[in-house]
Parts: C-alpha cells; sequence; structure tokens
C-alpha cells in the first residue's frame, strides 16, 4: 500500500494559477476570476487547526471586546451614582414648579425636549462632586451630559416671573441634555421664545429676559440686525 493520504474536499484547497486565489478542493472554476482549476500541483493541504485558530482569534477578540464594554459600563453606573448621591434632590414646592414649566414646554409642542426632561432627567437642588470640582459660572441651572442630570440653583426658582420663563431656562437645559453645547442650546432657545410665548411685549424688563437677551446678543449678533433700525431681534 502507498504513502499517499486522501484528502478530503475540506482539507485541500485549489489555487487558482491566474489570480491566485485559493479555492476550495470541490471548486472546478475560480471563485473570483472564473478560470478552470487545474487537477494537479494546485491543491493545497490546511492544516486541521486552521478552523480552531480562527475561531479562537473571534473569540478571543468577542471576550476582550465584551470585557471592555463591561468595565466601562460599571464606570459610567459608579459615577452617575456618585453624582446622585453627593447632590440633594428637590423639594415638593420646587418639584412642582419645574412640574408646571415642563408642562408648558409640551403644551407649545416640545416634544423631545419634554420627554427627556420627564422621562429621563434627574433634577437636583444642590451641587454634586463634579460639579464642585470644575467650578461654574452665576446660572440658574447647569446640566451633566450624557447623565442627564440638572442641577437647579436657587435663582431658577426665584429669579423668574413665571412658569413660562422657567419653561425658557429648562428649554435651554433640555438642549443640553439632547447633547447640544452652549452656544448650541442659547441659539436654539432665543429662536424658539416666541413659539414659548416667551416674547418682549410680556417679559422685556424681567430679569431672566435681560441676562438671556445680552449673552444672546453677545454670541449671535447677527439675530439683533432687522428691523429699520437694522439692531432689532429678528426673532
Amino acid at each position: 500500500m502507498g504513502q499517499d493520504s486522501i484528502q478530503s474536499p475540506d482539507q485541500a484547497r485549489r489555487k487558482c494559477a491566474h489570480c491566485g486565489l485559493v479555492n476550495s478542493g470541490a471548486d472546478e472554476f475560480c471563485r473570483r476570476c472564473g478560470t478552470a482549476l487545474a487537477d494537479d500541483e494546485s491543491a493545497e493541504p490546511v492544516p486541521a487547526n486552521a478552523e480552531v485558530r480562527t475561531t479562537t482569534k473571534k473569540r478571543g477578540f468577542l471576550k476582550r471586546v465584551t470585557w471592555v464594554l463591561g468595565a466601562t459600563s460599571i464606570i459610567l453606573v459608579i459615577w452617575y451614582v456618585s453624582l446622585l448621591i453627593s447632590s440633594d434632590g428637590l423639594q415638593a414646592d420646587e418639584r412642582q414648579k419645574v412640574e408646571a414649566a415642563i408642562a408648558l414646554l409640551q403644551e407649545h409642542g416640545f416634544g423631545r425636549e419634554t420627554f427627556v426632561l420627564k422621562r429621563l432627567t434627574m433634577f437636583r437642588r444642590t451641587d454634586n462632586w463634579w460639579n464642585k470640582y470644575i467650578g461654574h459660572r452665576d446660572a440658574y441651572a447647569a446640566t451633566n451630559f450624557p447623565f442627564e442630570i440638572v442641577t437647579l440653583y436657587p435663582d431658577f426658582f426665584d429669579a423668574p416671573v413665571d412658569d413660562r420663563e422657567r419653561a425658557a431656562v429648562l428649554l435651554h437645559e433640555a438642549r443640553h441634555l439632547l447633547g447640544d453645547g452652549e452656544e448650541a442650546a442659547l441659539r436654539t432657545a432665543w429662536q424658539n421664545k416666541r413659539r414659548l410665548g416667551w416674547t418682549g411685549d410680556r417679559y422685556q424688563q424681567t430679569r431672566v429676559w435681560d441676562a438671556t437677551e445680552r449673552l444672546t446678543k453677545a454670541q449671535f449678533p447677527y439675530m439683533f440686525q432687522c428691523g429699520a433700525n437694522g439692531q432689532s431681534d429678528c426673532y
């Protein structure tokens, strides 16, 4: 009996002499270029453990990805919980004012903003450790994105003259919760103030209006180049 062994089609491969593609032993024509495969000198044995090595590599890669995702998720959860336990929640009367302002946003068609404020946001009344660490300028509120935490400072409850002005502030913060930066959130809130019913004829003398107008004008002077004098608010 001779020493040659017979290889199954799964163990042999045929290399195309035209394009070099290695085809399976059962193929008669190259899968890439269609050239007929010769029976001699084209069969290339494939190590029996090749498939095992490939599978092992794939499993190893998936395990690393799973480990990284799992570790990242754990870190984010710990960070989120630490922000909550290092700050205080709203009192009952404060929560009522927040809910009234959110209801106004919903009434005027701000669906996405209403959803994120009602369903995803945790409201706090004191700074968490991260806010204390990075500091912040005088503000009505501060947002921790992507953790969807909004800290409402005393001026949020005291400075606005009514729920509509608080809704204007929450509209700004909702844009942060949706991923907008400061400039984008400021621009969106100012452009949509009439839709909210927050207009100059009613609120021009309030602290919130004055502060927001001055800040918006500094950031976006082109928004105030309308009217007969070329200096009026375009929105």
